[in-house]
This record gives C-alpha cells, structure tokens and sequence, in this order.
C-alpha cells in the first residue's frame, strides 16, 4: 500500500485549464477543478466567478521527487507565459485517505431553477420541486462545482424535455447524463474514454435511479458514426483542442437536423476558432453564455 502525493494550484480562469494540461502528463486518474467559493448559478442571472483549484495525485514511491521535479518545471515555464500561476503545493496523503482527501472542498450546489447538486455523503435540505442529483465523483471529473459544468447542467435545464435522446461525450461523473434523464430523456448515452470516469459514473447512475434511462460506455466518437443513432441532444464538456477535433471527426452527425449541442469547456480566446469548427460542419451557434474566463455555447445542426 503506497501513499500519494497531492499537487494543488490555486489559479482562475484560463490558467486553470493551462495548468492542468500540464498536469495530466505526471499524475494518476486525471485532474480535477474546483470553484473555491461554493456558490449558486441561476438562470438569468449573473454567473458567479472566483478562484479556482487544480489537484492531482501521484504515488509517492521511488519516482516521487523526479515527478516532482518535472511538475515544478513544467508549472515554472508556464508561468511565463501566465503570470498569475503561483508555486504549486504538496502534501502527502495516506492511501486510505487518498479517495476522501478532495471530499471536504466539495460542497452542495444549486444550478439553474431547480437543479440541486449534492455529495453523496452529505445531507441537505431541498425543496418540493428541486430535481436533486446526488453524486461521489471519486477521481473522476464532474463534481458541477466547476464553471464549465454548471453552464452545462443550466442549458441541459433549459433544453432537456420529455420524450427526447441526448449523449454526452467526455461524460466523467455522468453529472450531465444523469441531469438530462432526471429532466425527461427517456434515453441517455454517456461515454468516456477513461475506464475510471466509466465505472464511476455507472455508480452514479444507480445512485440516482436512471439506470432504465441511462448507458454507459467506454469510447469516443469512434463507432458512433458508423451507426443510425441520432440524439435530439448532446452535450460535450470538453476542451477546445478536442472539440474542433471531433468537429473535424463529424460529431454533426450524431445530432438530428434541427437537434441542439452544447459545448463548454472552452475560454473566451478559444471561441472564435471553435464557433468556426462548428459552423463549418452545420452546426449554428445560437446562444451562448460566460462565466469568468469560461464559455458554452449552444449550437443547432441545420441539415
């Protein structure tokens, strides 16, 4: 039994998602980030910003201090392209504490007019017509503290309905999968290609009672466009680097004509080139919305 060593930057904005691309090349399970001061986002009104938290783990075993090493390079040269990068931090955690270590950064959330996103090991108090969706992350990414998710969970409220489809790609903790069923979709399909997110948001699923709604599956877009399946809705909190990626990839077609995707995961600098990728492949972008530094937009296929 090893214990593990956490890394954690405290950044906002495009720093954070700069900083855990250098991160993910050293340590174990992916990256996580976190809003840091718990809030609420409700429709229509102004969306909360503030300082974000990137964290990771690796083993502390004989590798150690050269990962280490690495991870305070990597950070020092990228903070000059990013001044605002600070000097990471670590700690060491103990194994049988290296699963619960992120849990008390992890807070209850409301997200729109109804959605209410609470930790699985914490009770809270809701009201009548709060959709509550409870979730344990564990390493995976979506605990919907962080911007991109919450813009992502307030368009699948306002454009989830009874009777439709939806897919979410990059699917993580399954948050926006589970969101979109508890909101109507009478069928989901969730895929990641970490097996980790993959077995983590099959827990969450039955955590939630969706699983007659929702599927979860290993992959990408590989071997979806090779079938008839369209969805009315999709989804994709993912980077910018893989959405125009997909786009290039026809990620068009999984969505019927006049059917609604939505991406996030992108900056504001970011936008114009991935709107580009989109509208090229019939994908119009028909609304979009900001919170900090972070951008979603809403798109709608044309033919």
């Amino acid at each position: 039994m090893s214990d593990w060593i956490e890394v954690s930057v405290k950044v906002d904005g495009e720093g954070a998602e700069a900083v855990a691309d250098a991160l993910r090349r050293y340590v174990h399970q992916g990256v996580a980030i976190e809003q840091l001061v718990p809030g609420e986002a409700w429709d229509d009104e102004d969306l909360p910003s503030g300082p974000l938290m990137v964290r990771a783990y690796f083993p502390a075993d004989e590798r150690a201090p050269t990962t280490r090493r690495q991870i305070e390079e990597a950070l020092y040269y990228l903070s000059r392209l990013y001044p605002r990068i600070p000097a990471p931090a670590f700690r060491t955690v103990k194994e049988e504490d290296w699963a619960e270590a992120w849990k008390q950064h992890y807070h209850p959330i409301r997200v729109g007019k109804r959605l209410l996103i609470k930790p699985a090991w914490v009770d809270v108090e809701s009201q009548p017509d709060d959709i509550v969706i409870e979730m344990d992350p564990g390493m995976a990414f979506g605990t919907g503290t962080h911007p991109t998710t919450q813009l992502c969970l307030m368009a699948c409220e306002w454009l989830a309905r009874q009777g439709m489809t939806a897919i979410d790609l990059g699917t993580g903790s399954g948050i926006l999968a589970i969101a979109a069923a508890r909101l109507g979709c009478y069928r989901v399909l969730a895929r990641d290609i970490d097996e980790v997110a993959v077995r983590v948001a099959r827990e969450n699923v039955r955590r939630n009672g969706v699983e007659k709604q929702v599927v979860v599956q290993q992959g990408s877009l590989e071997g979806l466009l090779t079938t008839s399946r369209h969805f009315d809705l999709g989804m994709a909190n993912l980077t910018a680097k893989i959405i125009i990626r997909l786009a290039g990839e026809g990620l068009g077609h999984l969505i019927w004509p006049g059917g609604k995707f939505v991406f996030s995961g992108l900056i504001e600098e970011q936008e114009p080139e991935v709107t580009a990728a989109l509208e090229a492949i019939d994908l119009e972008v028909i609304d979009r919305r900001q919170m900090g530094e972070w951008v979603m937009l809403i798109t709608q296929r044309r033919s």
